[in-house]
């Protein structure tokens, strides 16, 4: 199996357009080794031609001519990209999806139900998409594996994850199951997993399970503490009111790093969706050296990850 990090940043991305806190500044000079980052997507393969994409950034476009796997070469008008699976609404990881409206055949796209709800009604892209090249839903549901054409020898498991609705969503403040998935990925020959988590706010023995039976886990790295954003002044919220685990502990609660501590040592550990306020991004911090002392991966735009069990 194999994964791309198509996008490894947060939204908004590395530089933010409108930020010129320390990382972004420096990011947007080109200095001190801090690398551009677009907003977080990865790509799933079993033959290296066939893709399956996770979540579809608002940066698509420019990660699609980034990777040429995922172009055309088949036909006059093709793609290496056969369905898009999302994690949830939130629109850094669902607007990418009108830049696919040129498809000559309605898109696969599979979700939870709110999700499919909140794209037809509160955002709606579905509807949107009709106009173009259309869309053929498939709900999915947590705990219920499914297969997707034609990767057949591929397996995905959505789980219900504790996170936060998107802002525009009818249940922002009333969570429904369903709103946030992590996902565990499976190559049914080799029995090869990945885990993929780029939202979580709270780890249940579900995910701890999960994770540990993956060989490879890529999950939540968008702040390094619960209160960054106040902190720099950029936000009156905690990480996890917006839905996300800190790596540092908080609240009583252990972060990031600990949790990935707890998986076995043969694990690949990648933190992805990053936040441009992040010091992890700066590879001359305190921060990024406590991470890889950890022996955690910090995801890089570009990035590829074999699978093997």
């Amino acid at each position: 199996m194999l994964i791309k990090v198509l996008g490894s940043g947060a939204g908004g991305g590395l530089p933010q357009w409108n930020c010129n806190c320390a990382n972004c500044s420096r990011a947007r000079a080109g200095t001190d080794g801090l690398k551009p980052r677009t907003q977080s997507s990865i790509a799933v393969s079993q033959n290296g031609e066939d893709w399956v994409l996770v979540n579809a950034s608002p940066d698509l476009l420019a990660q699609l001519r980034a990777h040429p796997d995922l172009q055309p070469g088949r036909s006059l008008r093709d793609s290496g990209i056969t369905a898009v699976i999302l994690c949830d609404a939130q629109i850094d990881h669902v607007t990418g999806l009108l830049m696919l409206r040129e498809r000559t055949s309605p898109l696969p796209l599979y979700a939870t139900r709110p999700v499919l709800d909140d794209l037809s009604s509160a955002f709606p892209l579905i509807p949107l998409l009709g106009h173009y090249c259309g869309v053929e839903p498939h709900p999915i549901t947590p705990g219920e594996s499914f297969g997707i054409e034609p990767l057949t020898g591929m397996r995905f498991t959505p789980i219900a994850i504790e996170s936060a609705a998107p802002p525009y969503s009818p249940h922002r403040n009333a969570p429904v199951a369903g709103d946030n998935i992590a996902l565990l990925i499976e190559s049914v020959a080799t029995g090869a997993r990945a885990f993929y988590a780029p939202g979580l706010m709270h780890a249940s023995d579900t995910i701890v399970t999960a994770m540990g039976a993956a060989q490879v886990v890529l999950v939540d790295g968008t702040f390094w503490t619960d209160t960054e954003m106040i902190d720099l002044g950029l936000s009156r919220k905690r990480g996890t009111e917006m839905g996300h685990l800190a790596q540092c502990p908080a609240n009583d609660r252990p972060g990031t790093i600990a949790l990935l501590d707890g998986l076995p040592s043969t694990t690949r550990k990648v933190l992805i969706h990053i936040n441009n306020t992040n010091p992890i991004l700066d590879p001359a911090s305190d921060a990024h050296a406590i991470v890889r002392e950890h022996g955690i991966e910090i995801a890089e735009d570009g990035m590829e990850l074999q699978v093997q069990p």
